[in-house]
């Protein structure tokens, strides 16, 4: 089999951050944005979160399933990353951008319209993307390389966005005055420009410097009733569809409360802010960045994790901790900033050893079906992976919304002791409830190393004698 060189590792990478890039800005930064910008209720947002993303979760088997049958000179995943490059960042500008006017009305349909298009047309990328790491190599080892890789540089995208965004929007504001007013809308827009293009060449190289060379051992055609039921009948699938979700879940809670907790609940915010391109950097984005580089800390110590614990007990440990800590989390005061930063270096510590093995144990997983019954569907599994990642976002954006309407947030104003309250949980409590049932179903995930190296032996054995029978 033909070694993955470091080029081809980083070519994968960039794929990851480049969605990455936009993934940030919509946990971090939409519902902020749909809230205190272009001034629609939370609650509505929220609603809007839920029922557009699941719409489009239910979009990403589809996908999974056009990639598995999808024959080009290109192979069968990266196509879609060329195809893909432009329209996700044409719909990203879209998504940041404010349209409507004084009607409420109708900037609630604009949103409701971009924001449909940009996640049908991310799934259309990321999907195949995901799915690709299944093709690359048949090494278990290597996939997790990869997955480290991909996840490097999806942090990597997340660290440039989050420390860029609040200073670049600051900067395309003061071009535009209203009223005697710096534009935000512009700013956002314009923002969200810079990062689109950026997005589009990073597809552009993924598609470049990768290759496909895994062939499933038999090339035929499977029915979609037969493909739906090996999945529905793989109990490793069910296990780490759940325990992502909740991990996903996790992150998207934390994410999307984050902006609202510095704003409103910290006190002294302003002490560790400082000036960058002319623009005000402050603790937010401090945090936030600090959080991503503690995430790709996580992520470079996976490897010598799983050399000694193996996949499954280090994505325990890891969720486990992240469970500790946010609970933890709660009991910080207003004023402790060293304590907020500390336990957010932690906690991103271990929700960044969890992310590569996701992305590694659902390759297993591939192979595993294929083992089982014969049959390769690659695209369909790891369409499951894009699907728990929306459930989970789906689940924690709308809780987001929902929550701040609950607890009465009302956006641009002081806030009363229930809502603080309320963005407090959101940020410590109610996350760590999601990372402990990720627990619970990952500790009864059957894959061990060894399996699955008995497993990996096995269909190459297969594979050799499927090419023996060609000649």
């Amino acid at each position: 089999m033909e070694h993955v060189k470091l080029r081809e590792k980083i070519g994968y990478g960039l794929g990851d951050a480049a969605s990455s890039m936009f993934w940030k800005l919509f946990t971090m930064y939409l519902l902020f944005f749909y809230t205190d910008v272009v001034g629609i209720s939370a609650a509505v947002v929220g609603t809007m979160f839920l029922i557009t993303r699941i719409w489009d979760t239910f979009l990403d088997p589809f996908i999974g399933i056009l990639g598995d049958r999808t024959h080009s000179r290109f192979g069968k995943f990266r196509p879609y990353l060329l195809w893909g490059a432009i329209p996700f960042g044409l719909c990203g500008i879209l998504t940041f951008s404010s349209w409507g006017g004084d009607s409420e009305i109708s900037k609630i349909v604009y949103a409701y319209v971009t924001y449909t298009l940009m996640m049908m047309v991310y799934s259309f990328v990321n999907v195949p993307y995901a799915s690709l790491l299944g093709v690359m190599s048949p090494d278990p080892q290597t996939r997790t390389s990869l997955s480290s890789y991909r996840m490097t540089f999806a942090f990597g995208g997340s660290i440039l966005v989050l420390f860029l965004i609040e200073p670049l929007v600051d900067i395309f504001s003061k071009m535009k005055i209203v009223d005697g007013v710096p534009s935000q809308a512009f700013g956002w827009q314009m923002a969200a420009v810079v990062f689109a293009i950026l997005a589009a060449i990073m597809f552009f190289l993924t598609f470049s410097w990768t290759k496909e060379r895994i062939k499933p051992i038999k090339e035929e055609k499977t029915s979609l009733k037969d493909d739906v039921k090996d999945l529905a009948t793989n109990k490793p699938w069910w296990i780490l569809l759940v325990a992502g979700i909740m991990v996903i879940g996790f992150n998207s809670l934390r994410d999307g409360s984050a902006v609202y907790y510095f704003k409103y609940y910290v006190e002294a915010s302003d002490t560790f802010s400082f000036t960058f391109m002319s623009a005000s950097v402050t603790l937010i984005t401090i945090y936030l960045v600090l959080g991503q580089a503690a995430n790709i800390l996580g992520i470079m110590l996976v490897p010598t994790f799983t050399r000694l614990m193996g996949k499954k007990y280090t994505f325990l440990t890891a969720t486990v901790g992240a469970t500790i800590f946010s609970i933890l989390f709660y009991f910080l005061p207003k004023d402790g900033i060293y304590g907020i930063l500390a336990l957010q270096i932690i906690i991103s510590i271990c929700a960044g050893i969890v992310s590569p093995l996701l992305w590694s144990m659902y390759a297993d997983i591939s192979d595993y079906s294929e083992w089982k019954t014969g049959r390769r569907a690659t695209g369909l599994i790891f369409s499951s992976s894009s699907m728990s990642q929306k459930l989970g976002w789906t689940l924690g954006g709308s809780l987001t919304g929902w929550l701040l309407f609950y607890f009465g947030f009302e956006a641009n104003t002081i806030q009363s002791e229930s809502a603080l309250t309320g963005i407090c949980l959101m940020m410590s409590i109610f996350p760590a409830i999601a990372t402990g049932i990720s627990a619970l179903f990952i500790s009864r995930y059957p894959l061990s190393e060894k399996r699955l190296s008995e497993i990996s032996s096995d269909l190459e054995n297969r594979r050799e004698s499927a090419e023996q029978n060609k000649i």
